[in-house]
Order: C-alpha cells, then structure tokens, then sequence
C-alpha cells in the first residue's frame, strides 16, 4: 500500500506509544519486518520545541525508513506550525493525533477529544494540510471510533478529512470513554474503509497473526497497526508477515538472537537519553522482554534496583546467557485466537 508517494513494505505498522515508541524502539520494530512507525506524539506548541522531551521525540538521526512524526495540539494555525517545523527536522509524514485517551491530554482539548468538536477538528486537518502540500509531505490522522457509545463519528470525520486531503486513516476500534477497557470492536473501522477511498489501518486488540488476518478480512482494511502487542514482542511482525504469506506459524525467535538485540536496543536507548533517565527508563522495555520468561518476575525485581546503565546491560545479558542454558528458542506465546467482535462475525457463527 501507499501513502502519499511512499510505497510501504507491507501492511503491518506499529502503532504510536507515548512513552514507547521512541527512535530505539522504532529502530526494534523495523528489524522485526514492521512496515511503518510513527513517532510519539510532538506538542505542537512553539514553547516546548526546545524542550529535552520534544528535542528527542524530534530527532531523527540515523533512522532508517520512512519518518512519520505525530502531531498534538487544539489550534489549527499552531498545528500547522508545528508541521513545518517537523518537516524541516525531516519528517516525511505528519500524522495528526486525534484518538490519545489521555486525560492530560483531553483535558486540554487534544487528542481523541477533539473528536467532539468536528468543526475545530476540520480546521485542524486543513490547516495542517495546507502547510504540508508545499513539501510534498502525505497527511494521515489517527483516532478513535468517537468519544462516547453514543457519539461515534469515526465515519463522518473520516469523510471530511479524505475530502480534505488526508491520505490515510488510522482507527482505533474503542471509544475515548473505553479508554482501553473491554474489547475493540471493527464495525466502525469496516465502516469508515467502505466510507473513503484512501488507506485504512485498523487497530485496537491485534494480539497475534491470527488475530491480523481476521481483522483485516472482517474490516477490509489495508494495514493493521499493533501497540501494546509489540511491547516485548517485536518480532510479532516477522510472524504476522510470515503467516499472512504461509498460513504457517513461525517458529519462536532464539534466546541468543533476543539477547543481541535487547542488549543493542539498550545502547541505542542509552545513548538518546543519557546515564541517568536511560537506565530508568529502559527497565520497562526489558520488564516487558521477561515478564513472561522462566524467572522473569526475579529478575525483573532485582533489575530495578539497579541505578547504572553498565551494570543493567550486563544483568540484561547474563539473565539471557543463563537462561540460554535451559532452552534454545524462547517459549511460544498461547494464541487465542479470538474473532473480531462485529456484527457479522456474530452473525456467521449463529449461522
């Protein structure tokens, strides 16, 4: 599929994580075969472009693939600001977020919030489309099915933003009120895919290749986009590729083969966000890598006591070389293979 100009690789993307999704991670995400990434969401506001947190989220050094760069904000002229300023930094794509649940976030007005004024939301895409055009830069927005049960209107913000230039629509398949409670549903997402003819990525509960492949044949979408699914598991998009292609499971990734390149997520991570803030914030990066790993649960509670980035790499290294002793491949995860939860998957089992 295409945005813009661009043609991707394939159809699995990882989806956009405040906290997460930052350039180590992406980089992670891309050896494992995703065909996509978008950074952490990007204020918009002037004031905080000289900020650490934004300075990194900005930074695209060394980055391989094509740079999509998330964009928050309430006011159209500033959102479009901060496009061009992210253009100029590189960015090859201005997403525009429309779904975070956040209550810092929608308390502001930003977000998924946004998603209940459909006026101010138009003038944002227009304006943020507006200001890309010059460059030749593909606008996509991601958002939520609405803000409430009884105020979904994925459908008609998706219509007005394709008419108004937006390239590709990304839909998360929960309210803004579900947050990330209960299960994601796709009827909204077959829905807007039957509404506009530009790309669309469904997201929200994609846990597994089986689990890509019905949502992608019950919505009808072009991609899927995985979040929280790839925290700790991003080979998941070697094995979605692989069994979207063979309709055969791939097998687990090897102990030493995760041991190499957790320990060269880690340098990467280090090196973005130096001694002190690296080593903390990388222990949820390696929680999530052996939470589910024979003595995991130890580890994980001794490694948090540890305050020096050299001593984690090495505690993250002997726990794998240990742990390599044992086994060759890590385990393989349960698969639940759970059907999307839509109307006509009810109605083909009652059937």
């Amino acid at each position: 599929m295409n945005i813009g100009p661009y043609l991707l690789p394939n159809r699995f993307f990882v989806a956009p994580m405040a906290g997460v999704t930052d350039r180590p991670f992406r980089q992670l995400c891309r050896h494992f075969g995703a065909g996509y990434a978008v950074t952490e969401m990007v204020a918009s506001r002037a004031d905080l472009q000289a900020s650490p947190k934004t300075s990194r989220r900005t930074s695209h050094a060394g980055e391989p693939g094509l740079i999509a760069v998330q964009i928050v904000g309430t006011e159209p002229q500033e959102m479009a600001d901060a496009a061009r300023y992210n253009i100029d930094r590189g960015a090859l794509v201005i997403d525009i977020n429309m779904g975070c649940p956040a209550k810092k976030v929608c308390n502001k007005w930003a977000g998924s919030a946004l998603m209940q004024n459909e006026r101010l939301a138009l003038q944002i895409v227009e304006a943020v489309v507006q200001a890309c055009l010059p460059h030749g830069v593909p606008v996509s927005l991601k958002m939520r099915t609405g803000w409430a049960a009884s105020h979904k209107n994925a459908v008609s913000i998706a219509r007005a933003a394709a008419a108004a230039g937006v390239q590709m629509l990304s839909i998360h398949g929960r309210t803004r009120e579900q947050g990330y409670r209960g299960d994601a549903e796709y009827d909204t997402v077959a829905a807007v895919k039957a509404a506009v003819p530009v790309p669309v990525v469904a997201n929200g509960d994609i846990d597994s290749p089986q689990k890509a492949r019905a949502v992608l044949a019950a919505t009808g979408a072009d991609a899927v986009m995985i979040g929280r699914a790839a925290q700790g598991r991003p080979w998941i998009f070697r094995e979605m590729a692989h069994f979207l292609a063979t309709g055969e499971s791939l097998a687990p990734p090897r102990v030493t083969e995760v041991r190499q390149l957790l320990l060269d997520h880690l340098q990467h991570h280090y090196t973005l966000y130096g001694e002190h803030a690296g080593v903390r914030s990388a222990r949820k990066h390696i929680g999530w890598h052996v939470k589910d790993l024979p003595g995991g649960a130890a580890f994980r509670g001794r490694m948090n006591l540890i305050e020096d980035c050299r001593l984690q790499h090495q505690a993250v290294a002997d726990f794998f070389d240990e742990l390599g002793l044992g086994m060759d491949r890590l385990p393989a995860p349960a698969v639940i293979n759970t059907p999307p939860h839509n109307k006509q998957n009810e109605l083909e089992t009652l059937t």
